[in-house]
């Protein structure tokens, strides 16, 4: 059995999370910001047509949650709500780039760690 998980508002919540994204936390916010508090079939549009790289993953990150919420929690797919899209940081990784004159400068490659979570909106 699958234990529920509530909002405080008392609403059923659905949940992905993808690790180790390799793209900074501020080019991932720029996506999550097209989708949030979008209907799920909006979200998916968006996303398709962005021309951003990580809007790929995000979509595939979408997906998995509204497949979370039909098979783990038996919400209505057509009914769901990104109600929360956000990201955080994760590690970093320092490699050097050579530069003129025999030095070297260091560069940073930074992953991100991205949460969405989904709700289903009540029938008008």
């Amino acid at each position: 059995m699958v234990h529920e998980k509530l909002s405080p508002a008392g609403q059923k919540l659905a949940k992905a999370i993808l690790t180790k994204l390799s793209c900074s936390p501020r080019k991932v916010n720029l996506v999550l910001g097209l989708i949030r508090g979008q209907p799920v079939s909006a979200a998916l549009k968006q996303l398709r047509f962005s021309t951003k790289r990580v809007a790929n993953d995000v979509h595939g990150l979408l997906f998995s949650a509204i497949s979370n919420a039909e098979n783990n929690y038996d919400m209505d797919v057509d009914r769901l709500v990104v109600n929360e899209a956000y990201v955080g940081k994760n590690m970093q990784l320092k490699r050097m780039h050579a530069r003129a004159r025999g030095r070297g400068s260091r560069i940073t490659k930074v992953f991100s760690n991205v949460t969405i979570i989904l709700t289903e909106k009540e029938l008008n």
